[in-house]
């Protein structure tokens, strides 16, 4: 060997992804890569893919390369077939994407796997495997793999056979023996029988070291992570536990140190990982294609409906204020419509009308709007906000900003009654469960969870566990090391006791991983094609079809995602309104409701707001009570207000001061006055960040949305060059620098 040892890559590794089995985060992957001068590296994680986003951006970011696979589950019979034989006859298989049609033959795999073949283990079995293999790079995989297991029993001849049919399934060249050095006495066997087999049947050897946990010292702590997976502990003598300390991330020193001897093994791993080109497309959208009829596109039936609506809520508008300018309105309407259709968005907008139509025809209640797509017009004319953007001053380009294309987020809230309603409409109506799904989230092991898995893995007494766990301060997102900062008795119980601080260590391994996936409470994704075209799918607790992809990663490979909130508040809202109604009474129109009733004040004033929608914590009634609203701007003020920023800057006590007349209301410059008047002269509103920055400083409300998102993001970089483009344009306008 060379002072340089040659390149090595790892193709079969086991991130934190591989749920309670593998201990590797992504990103001290990546790192350890680096490291060890290692340009690529894979993930096989076990029967899913759900790093696969999160891996292959990150990888490319770091300079290494991806390769996407997948440690699969073969049935010893048929999918159909499911019987305790079954569960205890699985063997491995892992799998490495290719190139395009690879990776959408493992994310069909992966579906087929999770959808159809789960039987304790998500399964494919040989069949469908012979059906989806183009594209794809197969390796024998570890002692659990068919033909290791065959080895293992002397059944040299039945191994062989086996071999030759992965090698007919996959082709030449594209099925490999897997050798591996893990400490475990029966590898040698099986290591010593794949060389004569390779040699025999002309099949390539490929070394790997089926990783689980990055560094050699955290085997103790994959123990635990398994006690916790199988609900056992460390002192349970059936718990399941590899009987080795060698599956961690391995040098490339000491894997030519173990393989020297096996001709091709090494160098096999560079070959394929040259071969594996797999890139995601993170430009595209696949919009879900809205019923239309002949010889129409969306763009015109969308500018048609949006056109239909306006001159509905124009009339609603003006019985309301008769002096509202129409042109005014219908100028901004045309500015909506045009950007909307140059951005390509007119089928997003007719699919979010169509089904909030059809919740209002079938008296499930919807919200009124929220968020930013209350700044638009075009939602207000096709009925998906119920808000006049003008009369409260919102601005359509921090909603859509056609210099920073991204996708429109509208959150749409449902009657929690009825969101199951609403989204099996969807599904019927866009191209049933093979479109539709819901998206995944994941539960993780955060700092107090951690401790208390942990120390019932170790099985400490809960009762002593439990006072551990609260002395972890309650703050959002807090880690175990900043708690040992901040809690001196945890750290000096962690210094005294032994066994405490080797709970903590433990924990500090396991701290963030993710402990379990379910299905996010809102996400919804629709497409063009069946979405295994795109990304694997899973099985929900309650049988319902998910994503593998987080919600995050759905939207980047461009997928489109879309909120349904259960809220139980219109829940109680409807059987209000109902209640009135049975008491033979008129219910009140919420769509006409007295914004000027004094009575409605004097009870939010007095902080008796249980039960109120983001009103009834117990900070939000002592504010309430503080600032004493009487006008529905002072409300809206209020719920902006509640947030950590404002209350830790003194900004809620500035304004309360200001309304009540004990401070006075001050304006740095003359300018800002008509921006800041009806809120006292303070900032409270993002609205207002960017009619500040076009006022003082020419920007468009394009360039003043990015101005906007780099504060509340705290993006410095761009903060930074906004500040000279800020400074450049207020002394265009004769604003003083100080």
């Amino acid at each position: 060997m060379t002072n340089k040892t040659p390149d090595f890559v790892h193709l079969h590794v086991h991130t934190q992804y591989s749920l309670l089995d593998g201990a590797i985060r992504i990103d001290d992957l990546l790192n350890r890569a680096k490291e060890f001068d290692m340009n690529s590296v894979a993930i096989t994680d076990h029967g899913t893919m759900f790093g696969a986003v999160d891996f292959y951006e990150k990888a490319n970011k770091a300079g290494i390369k991806p390769i996407i696979g997948c440690e699969c589950y073969i049935a010893p019979r048929s999918l159909k077939d499911k019987t305790p034989q079954d569960a205890k006859g699985l063997s491995h298989l892992v799998l490495l994407a290719e190139n395009q049609e690879g990776y959408k033959n493992l994310c069909k795999l992966v579906s087929v796997a999770q959808l159809e073949g789960f039987y304790y283990k998500p399964r494919i079995d040989m069949e469908i495997l012979s059906k989806l293999s183009k594209g794809l790079i197969a390796l024998s995989a570890c002692l659990h793999g068919k033909i290791p297991e065959l080895i293992v029993k002397d059944s040299i001849d039945k191994a062989d056979e086996t071999a030759r049919m992965y090698l007919e399934i996959f082709g030449e060249n594209n099925f490999f023996l897997e050798v591996q050095n893990n400490g475990i006495d029966i590898q040698e066997k099986v290591n010593r029988e794949l060389l004569k087999m390779s040699k025999r049947l002309s099949i390539g050897l490929v070394a790997s070291n089926d990783c689980h946990y990055l560094n050699k010292e955290d085997v103790r702590a994959h123990e635990v992570l398994l006690c916790i997976q199988t609900g056992k502990t460390v002192h349970d003598s059936d718990r399941m536990k590899f009987s080795t300390d060698q599956l961690y991330f391995k040098s490339k020193e000491e894997m030519y140190a173990s393989f020297e001897n096996y001709p091709g093994a090494l160098n096999n791993t560079v070959d394929i990982a040259k071969r594996c080109n797999l890139e995601f497309d993170f430009e595209t959208y696949h919009f879900p294609k809205f019923d239309l009829k002949a010889n129409r596109t969306e763009a015109d039936v969308f500018e048609e409906k949006a056109q239909e609506g306006f001159q509905r809520i124009i009339r609603r508008i003006k019985s309301k204020n008769p002096e509202a300018d129409e042109k005014v309105y219908k100028d901004r309407l045309e500015h909506e419509i045009s950007e909307i259709k140059k951005m390509g968005f007119s089928g997003y907008f007719l699919i979010v009308a169509d089904f909030i139509q059809y919740a209002k025809e079938n008296n499930v209640p919807v919200g009124p709007g929220r968020g930013s797509a209350a700044g638009s017009l075009v939602a207000y004319s096709l009925g998906i906000t119920d808000l006049d953007p003008l009369e409260y001053g919102l601005i359509f380009e921090r909603f859509l900003n056609s210099a920073r294309k991204s996708m429109p987020d509208i959150d749409v809230d449902f009657c929690i009654n009825g969101r199951e309603e609403i989204f099996k409409y969807v599904v019927g109506r866009y191209g049933g469960g093979d479109y539709v799904a819901q998206i995944i989230t994941y539960g993780k092991l955060k700092p107090r969870a951690v401790i208390r898995d942990v120390g019932r893995a170790l099985d400490i007494p809960l009762r002593e566990v439990d006072v551990i766990a609260k002395m972890v301060p309650d703050v959002l997102n807090i880690s175990l090391d900043n708690a040992l900062k901040q809690e001196p008795k945890l750290a000096k119980m962690a210094k005294e006791k032994p066994e405490v601080a080797d709970l903590i260590s433990i924990c500090r391994v396991l701290e963030g991983l993710p402990r379990h996936a379910s299905t996010h409470a809102a996400g919804v994704v629709i497409a063009d094609k069946p979405l295994v075209e795109y990304l694997p799918l899973y099985k929900g607790k309650k049988g319902e079809v998910v994503t593998q992809f987080d919600m995050k990663a759905v939207e980047k490979i461009g997928l489109v995602k879309f909120d349904f909130l259960g809220l139980r508040n219109l829940t109680v809202i409807a059987d209000t309104l109902s209640l009135i109604a049975r008491q033979g009474k008129e219910p009140p129109d919420l769509e006409d409701l007295d914004l000027s009733d004094q009575d409605t004040y004097r009870l939010l004033a007095s902080g008796d707001t249980t039960g109120v929608f983001q009103l009834e914590s117990s900070g939000m009634k002592d504010l309430l009570v503080r600032l004493k609203p009487e006008r529905f701007d002072d409300v809206i003020a209020l719920v902006a207000l509640y947030r950590p920023g404002p209350m830790e800057s003194g900004m809620i006590d500035d304004y309360v001061a200001r309304k009540h007349g004990r401070k006075k209301v001050e304006y740095i410059v003359d300018e800002l006055e008509p921006i800041l008047k009806e809120t006292y002269g303070v900032i409270v509103y993002q609205e207002q960040v960017m009619k500040i920055a076009g006022v003082l400083a020419n920007y468009s409300m394009a360039e003043a949305d990015d101005l906007r998102k780099a504060m509340g993001k705290k993006i410095l970089s761009i903060m930074a060059k906004h500040r000279a483009r800020f400074m450049g344009g207020a002394l265009e306008n004769s604003i003083p620098s100080a």
